[in-house]
């Protein structure tokens, strides 16, 4: 069931988010991960501590013998601190995978709040990478930045959710974790005008770093396996959710999860 994953993101040395925790993932859901690192980050459970961002040029050559080589079913992209990593990986993407479905996580500020994009590389973001996007996972913030309106409940979440597709994004998944009460509601909304609404009990836990990351690169496997957009979604927030309920507690912060946690499909 193999599907490779080629992951377009920063790294975290605490091993909970960004490359680490997007490996582990594919790796955990039966997929090969590959990998182009956009920044090096110095973090743990309780924030970043630095940030060391790489040369352009270089992001693009990683992503380039990759795709030329190994080849991608999917492409993932996370951290991308700015306009111009954006505009290099949109079109390097564009010139070695133009049909490789690409799944955009508007990766924007860490749990502990450093912010990982310049404000000046949100308009890229929006305007050059959500076109070209199979789709894209906004949590409630990321989504009020895209949209430019405040997003508070699923109503809000519905409309943030139509204006990215307006933009050019196949799909959008707007995740409601940010949402007040027990209950966590998901929606999955597709350009030919299809929802899925996903609702769960909220875990309670602080055991929850890089479950964005975590969670599109669940997607993304799937996509590279070629199951449905509904169908990666759905195994994918069961492993997250498994992940959250298994973490091993680690860290005086906001701990990771248990990547190695196995799902059915």
């Amino acid at each position: 069931m193999k599907g490779r994953v080629l992951i377009v993101a920063g790294s975290d040395s605490g091993g909970g988010a960004g490359i680490q925790a997007d490996i582990k993932a594919v790796t955990a859901l039966d997929g090969f991960a590959a990998t182009a690192i956009t920044a090096l980050t110095a973090q743990n459970t309780e924030g970043v501590h630095g940030v060391v961002a790489i040369d352009p040029a270089f992001i693009a050559q990683q992503m380039e013998v990759v795709l030329t080589d190994i080849g991608a079913d999917a492409v993932k992209t996370g951290m991308l601190h700015s306009a111009e990593v954006i505009a290099t990986v949109a079109a390097t993407l564009a010139r070695h995978a133009p049909d490789v479905p690409l799944v955009v996580d508007p990766v924007m500020v860490a749990k502990g709040g450093h912010r990982l994009l310049l404000s000046e590389a949100e308009a890229a973001l929006r305007d050059t990478l959500l076109p070209m996007a199979a789709l894209v996972t906004p949590n409630l913030p990321e989504a009020e930045v895209l949209a430019g309106f405040p997003v508070r409940e699923e109503s809000d979440m519905r409309r943030a959710a139509e204006h990215l597709i307006g933009l050019g994004a196949q799909a959008v998944l707007l995740k409601g974790g940010h949402l007040e009460g027990d209950t966590i509601v998901d929606l999955l909304l597709q350009r030919d005008g299809s929802l899925e609404r996903f609702e769960d009990r909220r875990i309670a836990s602080r055991h929850t770093h890089g479950t964005g990351c975590t969670l599109a690169s669940a997607i993304a496997a799937g996509i590279a396996q070629k199951m449905t957009l509904v169908e990666a979604v759905r195994r994918a927030r069961a492993y997250v959710r498994r992940a959250i309920e298994t973490a091993p507690g680690l860290g005086r912060g906001h701990g990771p999860l248990n990547h190695a946690v196995t799902v059915r499909s």
